[in-house]
């Protein structure tokens, strides 16, 4: 079973990137994504617990409702500094934990295929990757017991985690997986797929 760490940016900041095309409602999408995100995840049969690091009271609130545990962001030094004290976090609470850091922007994740791709990661040594569906990003990237996450997400995160000595999974059939939301364009990729009900309710399928 995998323990899951979710980064997430204070709402009002979240997100920017879909100003244009959100407007006002911007911090509120930004909450429904990971909302949605966290509920798929706890959901996955290959899930222990999921912890979330961020600063941000009203999204801590609402993602502890859910079930999931909830660290400050200490380190306060950007993205992959908050994965990695999230991690450690894990495995204080459980020392042969396997560890996966996963992008809190996934609004249309499916349970099944999150546990598909965690059971193929279970499947390769040290550590794992998947790519995003634009191809030069990563949404998750796991850690075998015993060894240490060492995130480098942000940019070009794919060539950074092959040179790190990740292993990349290439599974097909799990396009929930690898939709991270940060452009209009993704926001209607991930409708296409089937956005989670909190997303839903703020940005709702088209009619014909």
């Amino acid at each position: 079973m995998w323990s899951l760490v979710v980064p997430l940016k204070p709402l009002a900041v979240a997100k920017s990137r879909l100003a244009g095309a959100a407007g006002a409602v911007r911090p509120a999408l930004a909450l429904a994504f990971v909302l949605d995100t966290v509920g798929a995840v706890l959901e996955c049969a290959e899930v222990a617990d999921v912890t979330v690091v961020t600063d941000d009271p009203v999204a801590g609130a609402e993602v502890a409702g859910l079930g999931a545990f909830v660290a400050a962001d200490v380190p306060a030094a950007g993205l992959n500094a908050a994965l990695r004290h999230g991690a450690a976090l894990i495995r204080q609470r459980r020392p042969g934990a396997g560890v996966a850091a996963l992008n809190g922007d996934l609004p249309a994740l499916r349970p099944a295929e999150l546990a598909e791709v965690l059971r193929e990661a279970a499947r390769l040594p040290g550590r794992a990757f998947l790519a995003d569906t634009a191809g030069p990003g990563t949404t998750l990237l796991t850690a075998s017991p015993g060894i240490a996450l060492s995130p480098g997400f942000g940019g070009a995160s794919r060539a950074r985690h092959l040179a790190s000595g990740a292993r990349e999974i290439t599974l097909p059939g799990v396009p929930s997986v690898r939709q991270d939301v940060d452009t209009a364009a993704d926001l209607e990729a991930a409708r296409a797929l089937g956005l989670g009900p909190r997303t839903s309710l703020l940005f709702p399928a088209r009619t014909a």
